[in-house]
């Protein structure tokens, strides 16, 4: 990668969210000198009408518009269960991508699905509430950033929950990858992983993984940001070498 430009970081949010999410890391990135372009992934848009006709392949769609869309390779950032269409989108761009940085989450394995049972067009944040606040994801969060968490969140298109990923070159492994463990360390990703769990069978594949542990909920961009845009920042940085 050419050190004498910025790194060109696109930031795709997860479920529930827009580019909005992303506003403080943003900021942070760009003032380090980063070209910083953040998502709202089809369905997310706060006027959209009809989540039920939105797929998987339209958010890859979009993460590859933007991989496509400027000069030079990119570091992808992609949150929770973006990790799915990320994945699917550096496999389909490997000589595009520089690096990647998955944040509370890893990429994922040919054939994998949030959940591929899922009935009905959409899933609100609102169903999933309660489970989330128990488990703790939400540590670290004030009550301004739950409200507003809350208020703007947009029901996940249930193609995006359902739909599986597909995935053909190999060469993704080797794309140089940083997972942020947040709501468990890094040795807990490993180990349950090794354990099966299925939306960590990326981990054991991957050829050029590096976690880094930084102690939080599920929402970093919000209870971290400095510390989240200090490891993108890093990993740029180390892409541009």
């Amino acid at each position: 990668m050419d050190t004498s430009s910025p790194a060109r970081i696109i930031l795709v949010p997860g479920f529930w969210l827009g580019a909005w999410a992303w506003d403080e890391v943003a900021a942070l990135l760009r003032a380090q000198g980063d070209d910083v372009v953040a998502l709202t992934l089809p369905g997310l848009e706060t006027d959209h009408g009809s989540p039920g006709d939105v797929s998987l392949e339209d958010q890859v769609a979009a993460i590859e518009a933007a991989i496509r869309g400027g000069d030079g390779p990119v570091v992808l950032v992609a949150h929770s269960g973006a990790a799915i269409p990320a994945t699917v989108a550096i496999d389909r761009n490997v000589d595009r991508v520089a690096a990647s940085v998955w944040v509370d989450t890893a990429p994922v394995v040919d054939g994998a699905a949030m959940d591929a049972s899922f009935e009905g067009d959409a899933l609100p944040l609102e169903t999933q509430w309660d489970d989330e606040m128990e488990q703790g994801s939400m540590r670290d969060l004030t009550q301004a950033q739950l409200d507003e968490f809350r208020s703007r969140a947009v029901p996940e298109p249930a193609g995006a929950v359902r739909d599986a990923a597909r995935l053909s070159d190999d060469r993704r492994l080797d794309v140089p990858a940083t997972i942020v463990c947040t709501a468990y360390s890094a040795a807990d990703y490993r180990s349950y992983a090794k354990e099966g769990a299925s939306f960590l069978a990326g981990v054991l594949e991957h050829r050029a993984l590096t976690m880094v542990d930084l102690p939080t909920g599920h929402w970093p961009m919000w209870s971290k940001p400095i510390e989240l845009a200090a490891i993108i920042d890093v990993a740029a940085r180390a892409a541009r070498r």
